[in-house]
């Protein structure tokens, strides 16, 4: 009888324990904006390769959630000036929405995945691809927010320049026209359960290749761009507004 009732007391033990545990989603699915270029119109495209250069933009991101060039009228890390950069992550003449899907697996169930080799998400649209083989000028930028567990971590590999902010924070830096390069996000400081936002800038600037990798163990979760987010606050304000009229 007692062995019984240890043997319930362990089953229901563990069943406690598979019910208590996070399940964690086989994909992530992050929509974010593309924004197509013509080295015509902005020559920070198809400019000279300046190879890795961090510190192009600022370590915090400006007032409206967007990277702020470090270097005023000054050419930087084959960019032209401030001018040209604002356009990089603010120009709505050629834009569309993407979202990319990131997977995990047996072997690491715990780590999502993002992987392409040749990333072109907008080959023959928008601008086009202005008699080349792939459109290779363009922006892209994903905004999201996660709970940070202790030791999680975020990594990339890809080119051109790449940009990520947590909580308007620059934790990784690999600016300028390169190859593929690989760096980790500064997780430093971060407090486990807490929610952090997440902003990643992207930007692929010149022939003839485009990868982007990303792997992290991080949840995340896709939100808004933030110039969306005040759009549709600025339409609720104005449909309260209609609707105290009507009353």
């Amino acid at each position: 009888m007692k062995r019984r009732s240890l043997f319930i007391a362990a089953l229901m033990a563990m069943c406690l324990i598979f019910i208590s545990a996070p399940l964690l989603a086989e994909t992530i699915t992050l929509t974010g904006t593309v924004r197509d270029f013509s080295p015509t119109t902005n020559s920070d495209f198809e400019a000279t390769i300046s190879g890795l250069v961090t510190g192009i933009v600022q370590n915090t991101l400006g007032a409206d959630g967007k990277p702020v060039y470090a270097h005023g009228a000054s050419s930087y890390g084959s960019v032209n000036n401030a001018t040209t950069f604002y356009q990089w992550y603010h120009n709505t003449s050629y834009t569309a929405p993407y979202a990319i899907t990131l997977s995990n697996s047996i072997a690491k169930p715990d780590i999502y995945t993002f992987a392409s080799g040749a990333f072109f998400p907008i080959d023959n649209q928008l601008i086009g691809n202005e008699g080349r083989s792939h459109n290779y000028h363009f922006t892209y930028e994903i905004h999201s927010q996660f709970t940070y567990k202790t030791g999680q971590t975020f990594n990339f590999t890809g080119d051109d320049d790449v940009w990520v902010f947590i909580n308007d924070k620059l934790v990784l830096d690999l600016g300028g026209i390169h190859g593929a390069v690989s760096g980790s996000a500064d997780m430093s400081g971060l407090i486990d359960g807490q929610t952090y936002d997440f902003d990643f800038f992207f930007a692929e600037r010149h022939t003839t290749e485009s990868n982007l990798k990303i792997e992290t163990s991080i949840v995340l979760q896709s939100v808004p761009e933030p110039m969306s987010m005040l759009l549709l606050g600025l339409g609720l304000v104005g449909l309260a507004g209609v609707s105290r009229r009507k009353f």
